[in-house]
């Protein structure tokens, strides 16, 4: 899958002459540059800031925190240098696959837009069928990583730092996501639009001064990313090379994993925009990956690299405990407040972005299906309603149960996922326009 992955960000960015390098003034403006020039949503379209919020929410997430620190603790600092590389390549995916979701959506019955790789696997490609597998994996995904993986991290968390009962928290989040998602993408949009950069501002500004009051190692710890990217640690035998190996590999899967370029997912959640362009919500896509990666991840890496001083193995801890450490080391007990405080609410961002994922994904499917068979009762609000009722009940099982089972399950689905969207990402590329092109 990473090679897949890979292989589709360097077609893309050789593709685009490198558009996300040579053009990055010219997307900066068009994106985050752009934002309040008077755009409104409504309860079922949404502005780019809003779609773009939306996004961020599904990415950003405990890969941010829990993802960084075994990269370090396994890749070695190298495995920062590698997230830089595949950030640089996936803005590129990110782009095709966003481009392509708008170019290729329609409106349903209601006048709500519908959107994502189940619909340029359809409408593009002319392959149904791989539209129906995508929303089947899709559905499987937003149900485990989505939702019941990010509910276990809020339990675990609020029991951990605050001795919460697992069951109240249960409770507590769910009655929270449905007063959230039964609003529909309006109200998804308008909590992820306060929701993310609130608690990314927060997190931002925090990492800055753990990093700042570290500010003589910087120098240091950048050579050692440098060094560790490109150079084995021991060269003994058969074990020369293993070292750039483990780098490049948890480097490039944690960038890829956490910023989600590939699996489709940006596509779909662009979709509500209005007032937009393909070529436009493409580079908002860009912008993403970029926010996700190059700047939250980096900040955590820097954290921990600083306060380990450049040996994250060293320190005996890992995951989200090596984070807090980290924090903790420089900011007392309010460090490791701080990042249960961000790990919950990147996590409850992502409960209610995936949501939206899987609902039009088990939508798309019904209607489908309903075409196919004739069926009446394969109505896309009965499956709606359905799938509403098991993500929720997801949620509340998230939080009170172990999750070994449903991580290596998500893990599983989730490559299952991407491989429908990465035969679009390849066979349309000539459909990939970018501003300026003719």
């Amino acid at each position: 899958m990473l090679v897949l992955f890979l292989a589709a960000g360097i077609i893309h960015t050789l593709k685009s002459r490198f558009f996300q390098v040579r053009k990055l003034g010219y997307w900066w403006k068009e994106t985050i540059g752009s934002v309040g020039r008077g755009q409104t949503g409504d309860k079922r379209h949404i502005t780019q800031f809003q779609s773009a919020c939306t996004a961020l929410a599904a990415t950003i997430g405990t890969g941010n925190i829990v993802g960084v620190a075994t990269a370090l603790t396994a890749g070695g600092p190298g495995a920062l240098f590698w997230m830089w590389i595949s950030a640089l390549i996936s803005m590129a995916t990110g782009y095709a696959e966003t481009m392509l979701g708008i170019k290729y959506r329609y409106r349903d019955r209601d006048g709500a837009w519908i959107s994502g790789p189940m619909v340029y696997l359809e409408r593009g490609l002319g392959k149904r069928w791989l539209g129906m597998l995508y929303s089947l994996f899709c559905i499987p995904v937003s149900l485990g990583m989505g939702s019941m993986v990010q509910s276990n991290s809020i339990s675990e968390t609020l029991e951990f730092s605050f001795s919460f009962s697992p069951v109240m928290t249960g409770v507590a989040v769910t009655i929270l996501v449905a007063m959230v998602v039964w609003g529909g993408i309006g109200r998804i949009a308008h909590v992820s639009e306060k929701l993310v950069p609130f608690s990314a501002g927060i997190y931002i500004f925090f990492s800055l001064i753990v990093i700042l009051s570290c500010y003589e190692k910087l120098p240091s710890i950048l050579s050692q990313i440098l060094v560790s990217a490109w150079a084995p640690s021991s060269v003994l035998g058969g074990t020369a090379g293993y070292g750039i190996s483990r780098s490049l590999q948890y480097g490039v899967s944690r960038g890829v994993f956490s910023n989600e370029a590939g699996l489709g997912s940006m596509a779909i959640l662009h979709g509500s925009a209005e007032n937009t362009t393909p070529e436009k919500q493409g580079m908002w896509a860009m912008f993403e990956v970029f926010f996700d990666t190059i700047v939250i991840c980096t900040l955590t890496a820097l954290v921990i690299l600083c306060m380990t001083d450049g040996d994250a193995a060293g320190s005996g801890y890992d995951g989200a405990v090596l984070t807090s450490y980290c924090f903790a080391e420089r900011l007392g007990p309010l460090g490791e407040y701080l990042v249960a405080g961000s790990m919950i609410l990147f996590a409850f961002a992502t409960i209610i972005a995936w949501y939206y994922l899987g609902r039009q994904a088990a939508a798309y499917l019904a209607e489908r299906l309903k075409l196919l068979s004739g069926h009446p009762a394969l109505k896309a609000s009965i499956a709606e309603q359905l799938y509403t009722f098991l993500y929720l009940y997801a949620v509340f099982t998230g939080c009170v149960a172990k999750l070994q089972t449903v991580w290596e399950l998500s893990d599983i689905w989730n490559g299952l996922m991407a491989v429908p969207n990465m035969i679009a990402l390849f066979i349309l590329i000539k459909e990939v326009k970018y501003p300026g092109d003719r």
